[in-house]
């Protein structure tokens, strides 16, 4: 009986917090207002018709504050509950092209393709394929990782471009009108996965000046492999982190991709 009641006022405790949370209107409104209740309430003894009159005003518009909040807030989570699919499926997308990105363009994936299988059999079997080889990278310390680097490709001009742009493509959905309604821990990801992006890059910036300084050249280079490596190691583990998370989707036939 007791732990019902328990938990009974941990789930109360909680939607408050959560409805808080959710609030258009900011707590200290509130809490002017029933600070003024009280002032008001103790001051009935001097002139108690004038008091009850200025409560029920406090009390008015108290109550007039909540409603409206209420139904704000309703409101938005009717609309989130409508584009929330789309959302989902848009990070998915932009962690799937991530994930083709760094295995392609950072490690020189190549899948074994059987002709025999259909397409769409295929498609499968290799992003199958994918998802093995960079869980074994994720594994890997910076000595192994940089032995399997494409050190060619990923330091090209084009690499830059692709993963600046992917690291855009993360800062866009966190800015975007419903992102509010992400869960703590999925932003957190992303604004990380973003930052380390926008790290990989410096860090290809860096190894590029072996060409404008070419005494230097062994320098910028050495600083260039160790920082890109380091930036990988952090990408793979939230990428592989949000692809546990059913964040990684493919297209029209996203809706089978959990088997992988």
């Amino acid at each position: 009986m007791i732990l019902k009641r328990k938990e009974s006022a941990l789930r109360l405790k909680n939607k408050i917090s959560r409805r808080i949370s959710q609030s258009h209107v900011p707590i200290i409104v509130y809490v002017v207002v029933i600070t003024s209740m009280i002032i008001v309430w103790s001051l009935r003894i001097y002139n108690e018709e004038v008091a009850f009159n200025f409560l029920a005003e406090l009390f008015g518009a108290a109550f007039t504050l909540f409603i409206i909040d209420v139904l704000l807030v309703r409101s938005k989570i009717k609309r989130w509950k409508i584009v929330k699919d789309d959302m989902d499926y848009l990070i998915a997308r932009n962690i799937n092209r991530l994930r083709d990105g760094i295995s392609t363009r950072a490690f020189n994936f190549s899948p074994k393709i059987d002709s025999k299988i259909s397409e769409k059999e295929s498609l499968y079997s290799i992003r199958k394929q994918r998802a093995e080889f960079l869980k074994e990278l994720e594994k890997l310390n910076e000595k192994e990782m940089i032995k399997n680097l494409n050190e060619k490709e990923i330091f090209s001009e084009r690499s830059y471009s692709y993963f600046n742009e992917r690291a855009d493509d993360i800062w866009e959905i966190l800015n975007m009108k419903y992102s509010e309604f992400f869960q703590p821990e999925l932003v957190s990801l992303l604004i990380d996965l973003h930052t380390r992006l926008k790290d990989l890059c410096g860090h290809v910036r860096q190894y590029r000046k072996t060409k404008r300084f070419s005494k230097d050249r062994a320098y910028y280079r050495a600083i260039g492999i160790s920082g890109v490596v380091k930036s990988l190691k952090h990408i793979l583990s939230i990428v592989n982190h949000l692809k546990e998370q059913g964040y990684s989707e493919y297209g029209e036939l996203s809706s089978l991709d959990h088997v992988f």
